[in-house]
């Protein structure tokens, strides 16, 4: 294993709680300064292998190691190169933000002198030193997250676990903590991100395993897992209920392999190969079959519908 090229290597990790098979032979290589997720749903076995790479707990076979370091053998040194934020916030609500800093740089056997250097240069990288004096319980849900954050960073570790780090979130949290992520990708840090959003993964990750039942079912870049479902589909918002099924019947023509039909919103949608042509013959098809659209056009795969289709695949397997 190249320590320099990949900053996370496992193989074959396995890890049982009575008959549950928490890890069932996880495989994962992280190149050193990216960001990889891990995808899947609650139970799938995400947080076990951040358990198991952060040194919390053994796996009952298979070997991994993290900057370098085995994380079984060499445990020790595995801790003092990473930094783990779990899905809840481990800051003191009472104290400020700097001091909740300081008091994490104490922790680590910084002396108080450099613990209060090193709390302000992490306020400023995370963009909260006009809050630093604030206690920590008038903060964002955002704040803390990127507070969680910058206390994870406190020595600058290699390679830094994100367990679900926006769980709860608002739409804006979410979006402070991404930013705060970029950032510290776009400083060397190598990034394993656990996460039930897709879109999460689909903007932050370079790579993404999706775990199912302990397993890695799929890997890939975002786009490399969207081109599963063949590409661009096309999609049509139909204006009236009726016209629905021989809507339907059209698209899945045009597309050659059926289309997928969401009586709900009145929506169909297909792969197409074609983009243009597809697009085109649609228009003309359904104004001569006198459907009324209310939206029609091009869309790439999202992560969602990946998903969906990979754990429809295990489950039919």
């Amino acid at each position: 294993m190249d320590s320099t090229e990949f900053a996370i290597v496992a193989e074959g990790l396995r890890k049982r709680y009575g008959d549950t098979r928490a890890l069932d032979g996880v495989d994962i290589t992280v190149p050193t300064g990216t960001v990889h997720g891990v995808l899947g749903p609650n139970g799938a076995g995400k947080t076990t292998l951040v358990r198991v790479l952060t040194t919390l707990i053994r796996p009952d076979s298979g070997r991994a190691e993290v900057a370098g370091h085995d994380v079984v053998r060499r445990s020790a040194h595995v801790r003092s190169r990473i930094g783990l934020v779990g899905q809840h916030a481990a800051v003191d609500e009472v104290l400020s933000g700097r001091q909740n800093l300081v008091m994490f740089g104490r922790l680590y056997h910084l002396d108080t002198g450099t613990a209060r250097r090193r709390a302000d240069e992490l306020l400023e990288r995370f963009r909260l030193t006009d809050a630093a004096a604030k206690p920590v319980g008038k903060y964002s849900g955002g704040m803390r997250r990127r507070l969680d954050l910058a206390a994870s960073m406190i020595l600058a570790p290699p390679v830094l676990f994100l367990d679900e780090p926006t769980t709860g979130l608002d739409p804006r949290g979410r979006v402070e903590v991404w930013d705060a992520v970029r950032t510290l990708v776009g400083g060397g840090t190598t990034v394993l991100l656990t996460t039930q959003y897709l879109e999460e993964a689909d903007r932050l990750a370079g790579d993404i395993s999706v775990v199912d039942n302990g397993r890695i079912i799929a890997s890939g870049s975002p786009d490399r897992l969207k081109s599963r479902l063949g590409g661009d589909r096309l999609d049509v918002v139909v204006h009236d209920a009726d016209g629905l099924a021989a809507a339907a019947e059209i698209i899945g023509r045009i597309g050659g392999r059926g289309a997928d039909v969401h009586a709900d919103t009145r929506r169909i949608d297909a792969p197409v190969t074609d983009r243009v042509a597809a697009l085109t013959e649609a228009v003309r098809a359904l104004a001569d079959a006198g459907i009324e659209v209310e939206d029609i056009g091009l869309r790439r795969p999202t992560l969602d519908e990946v998903f969906l289709h990979l754990t429809r695949e295990e489950v039919s397997a």
